[in-house]
């Protein structure tokens, strides 16, 4: 995988969401909304990648996780999300909706209610719409 490969992914996952949101599927459109942020910060995550250095373990440990807010710190992006989310009220509710209420576990939660996945996918495409100009 590479940073081509996950920006793809995080727009596939998003357009998905959107089609099961649009399909009254929550479960799968709550799912995937949250999947989109992981590749969309592994993208992050890719770019700070230097050719030819050898990588600090505790960051590639950091990367192959779905926990968003340690993806997050190893993007090198939390100060810079801090900051900008305090002059954007959008993005810092948009944030913690989706770190907060989404891992990777809830694929195996198929009762999901409708606002909540709308509200997710809504977070989703906040949240993603930040990432996708420093990925």
């Amino acid at each position: 995988m590479n940073r081509g490969d996950f920006q793809a992914l995080a727009r596939l996952r998003l357009r998905e969401a959107r089609a099961l949101r649009d399909r009254e599927l929550w479960s799968g459109c709550l799912y995937l909304s949250g999947y989109a942020v992981e590749c969309a910060l592994k993208a992050c995550i890719a770019r700070s990648t230097r050719r030819h250095d050898f990588p600090d373990k505790r960051r590639v440990n950091e990367s192959y996780t779905h926990d968003l807010q340690t993806l997050l710190q190893a993007a090198g992006l939390r100060d810079k999300l801090d900051q900008e989310a305090q002059a954007d009220a959008g993005l810092k509710t948009a944030w913690a909706a989706i770190s907060n209420k989404w891992n990777v576990d809830r694929r195996y939660n198929w009762l999901v209610a409708k606002q909540e996945a709308v509200d997710l996918y809504k977070a989703a495409k906040k949240v993603n719409q930040w990432l996708r100009e420093r990925w």
